[in-house]
């Protein structure tokens, strides 16, 4: 009896080892996400007058970060590659396509484009 707990235990811990692996495998996935170029602050619905670029942009001028509207979900932009972020403050307020490392909410980025 001793040993057929032990080993629905052995199995039980196995199991919940490998659910727990399951989002770390997810998680530095990358994938290439369209969306609306925005700022973590305002994410889909800007708050300052005017255009979405202009408010985005403002945003990011008090230290905001990128971030990417998809549908629903807002994805925080992570990345200090300059040609980057210069494509992110071109494409402020417009479509973008996003391909970067994907972690929850946050998106390590590899690349910007139109």
């Amino acid at each position: 009896m001793k040993v057929h707990r032990l080993v629905t235990a052995l199995l039980g811990m196995q199991l919940l080892a490998g659910l727990a692996a399951v989002p770390a495998l997810a998680a530095g996935k990358t994938q290439t996400l369209t969306g609306t170029v925005s700022d973590a602050m305002c994410g889909a619905k800007h708050q300052m007058p005017g255009d979405a670029a202009g408010c985005t942009r403002g945003c990011i001028s008090h230290g905001s970060k990128y971030a990417l509207v998809v549908g629903d979900k807002v994805y925080t932009l992570e990345t200090s590659d300059k040609a980057a972020l210069a494509q992110l403050n071109d494409l402020a307020g417009a479509s973008a396509k996003v391909t970067g490392e994907v972690d929850g909410d946050t998106i390590t980025v590899k690349s910007v484009a139109k």
